[in-house]
């Protein structure tokens, strides 16, 4: 599919108009792309890079225009894993886009051309990389929400095992961490490399600046989340140590109990308690005296 909008923001059936336009192809096929090589200077390897699935980010200045290929998230707000694709080529006077389906970003940005601040191919550019950029901070903030969450379940749930669910989330974060440090590197090289007005030139080193932000970012919630898996296991240590303290102190307890119960279950001939009626009673007697004494000393010491 290929649609086409001028830089002045009005739509028009593309017929091979090559300046001030924007052309948008999505799902390119083979008459297209034929079409699209009779009016724009198509350098060989940057068509193989877009019609390559699964391509990294990456930039390049061919002879023939500039080229930039970025990957992001199609469901950021949800913090899925599933990625999407825009390519640009840059002409002086044109901008023409690739992708499977379109992309969050490049919607956003196609209704924008026309404005005072969307009228010319650079800016266009910038406005499309920006917005790539703000869906790594919205991915940001999903999994932020999802760690901050996990973190209260860890104080209030103390059956909770979030092992799982914290390797889960460093594995996301990883994958968002390499994507825009690749679209960081990718935006950098084209700000390097390309030829244009100074202006359009600081406009792409703004757009590296949020890709480098946001990398950042990537790395704070993957710290975070390491100090949070240490917490947990620092809990279940402390939650040990409070089982084994009761348990030594019910041991502690019966300690003494079991020592006169074994005095007393002797076999030896001559012992005064056993032939007194009130025997039994009084080794009974004994045995809650010193246990509640015991307990309640180690209560009020905090052992217990």
């Amino acid at each position: 599919m290929i649609r086409a909008r001028t830089l002045t923001g009005q739509d028009l059936d593309w017929n091979g108009q090559a300046e001030n336009v924007w052309v948008d192809v999505q799902d390119v096929a083979e008459e297209e792309l034929a079409r699209l090589s009779a009016a724009f200077a198509l350098n060989r390897l940057a068509v193989e890079d877009v019609r390559e699935h699964g391509h990294w980010s990456r930039a390049e200045a061919y002879p023939e225009h500039g080229f930039i290929t970025v990957r992001s998230f199609s469901r950021p707000e949800e913090a899925e894993e599933f990625t999407e694709r825009v390519s640009l080529f840059l002409y002086p006077h044109a901008v023409l886009s690739f992708s499977t389906t379109g992309t969050r970003a490049l919607e956003a940005v196609w209704k924008l051309v026309g404005r005072e601040s969307v009228n010319t191919a650079p800016e266009v550019a910038y406005e499309l990389l920006d917005h790539t950029a703000d869906t790594f901070f919205t991915l940001a903030d999903a999994l932020e929400g999802r760690v901050d969450a996990l973190e209260e379940q860890v104080f209030t749930d103390v059956r909770l095992n979030p092992v799982a669910e914290v390797f889960e989330l460093k594995h996301r974060i990883a994958q968002a961490r390499r994507l825009s440090t690749d679209a960081r590197e990718a935006v950098t090289l084209l700000a390097r490399h390309i030829e244009g007005d100074p202006a359009d030139l600081v406009r792409f080193r703004d757009v590296q600046d949020s890709f480098a932000r946001a990398t950042a970012r990537f790395d704070s919630l993957r710290d975070h989340l390491t100090g949070l898996l240490d917490l947990h296991l620092s809990l279940q240590g402390q939650r040990m140590n409070e089982v084994m303290r009761t348990l030594t102190a019910v041991s502690v307890i019966f300690l003494p109990l079991t020592f006169l119960a074994g005095v007393w279950g002797m076999n030896f001939g001559h012992m005064p308690e056993l032939p007194w009626r009130y025997g039994y009673a009084m080794a009974w007697t004994s045995f809650l005296v010193v246990g509640a004494l015991l307990a309640y000393y180690f209560k009020r010491r905090g052992w217990w």
